[in-house]
């Protein structure tokens, strides 16, 4: 990989992560367009570590609150009631479902999932679940001529079940196409509860797993030799800058604007791509990397 390709992709990951398109798919054909070697299922991780970083920034007060009182939730019993307590807890029971997935599907990961066809699927049909998700919660926030605007749920309000739904809806996105915002935000919306307050939790439970894996995949790639040190590292920097102004956008942009114009976008993009690999114009397969 050369430091050009580093940067370009390192920008890819910080713009996309927390939009609700699909960091590893925009990844993934970044590279194929360009003519590139598939950047691989490790470089998306250990970039990840990057725009994960940003988040740990951007949310530090609330991390630091939840972390203490989790903590302290462990010898007092009493502290298990506290709200910060309970998130600890949820954004644990959160992650069981892509910790466990993650694991056992490793291999199609990196192999099968990567198939341009199912990425293309996977844009235009979670890209559907998203528009109607968004246009239910629209509906039920303004109310309407017959029909009184109905209360939508804050965080405060999540439970074991909704924190398990969340977690099953980011398992999803190991699938390229899926997007880990876009599913877990769906599913908030679905299950009632406010953008924002869907947003957040994604951002958080997003933490511990997409930190396990990066460093997973570090621990794999020292023992393997198999990764481009220098520009993915770089790439990583580059995507811990980008994603943190990316945040800051979106967490103000969804608090107002509707999700649509990422559903056109996602739906758009899926059509080109099977258009293209129909014609043959772009293999569906990737491009073994030579590290």
């Amino acid at each position: 990989m050369s430091w050009f390709e580093s940067l370009i992709l390192g920008l890819v990951q910080g713009l996309t992560e927390f939009l609700p398109v699909s960091s590893s798919a925009h990844l993934r054909l970044t590279a194929a367009f360009s003519g590139w070697e598939d950047p691989g299922a490790a470089f998306t991780a250990i970039t990840q570590i990057g725009t994960e970083t940003a988040v740990l920034i951007y949310f530090r007060k609330d991390i630091g609150r939840i972390l203490s009182a989790w903590s302290r939730s462990l010898t007092d019993k009493e502290m298990r009631r506290d709200q910060d307590a309970r998130m600890g807890w949820l954004v644990i029971v959160g992650s069981i479902p892509i910790g466990v997935l993650g694991v056992t599907l490793k291999d199609q990961i990196e192999g099968p999932f990567r198939d341009l066809r199912l990425t293309a699927a996977m844009l235009i049909g979670m890209g559907i679940v998203l528009g109607v998700a968004d246009r239910l919660a629209a509906r039920a926030e303004s109310g309407g001529r017959h029909r009184v605007a109905a209360p939508r749920k804050e965080l405060g309000d999540l439970t074991v079940r909704d924190g398990l739904i969340y977690g099953v809806c980011q398992a999803m996105a190991l699938i390229p196409g899926v997007s880990r915002s876009g599913a877990t935000i769906s599913g908030g919306l679905f299950m009632g509860y406010r953008r924002e307050a869907a947003a957040r939790y994604s951002f958080l439970l997003a933490i511990p797993a997409v930190l396990a894996s990066g460093l997973f995949e570090l621990k794999d790639a020292a023992d393997g030799g198999h990764v481009s040190w220098g520009p993915t590292l770089f790439a990583t920097v580059i995507a811990f800058v980008t994603g943190y102004a990316v945040i800051a956008w979106f967490m103000k942009f969804i608090s107002t604007k509707s999700f649509m114009p990422f559903v056109w976008y996602r739906i758009a993009l899926g059509v080109v791509i099977i258009v293209l690999v129909a014609a043959g114009a772009l293999s569906p397969h990737a491009a073994e990397s030579a590290g």
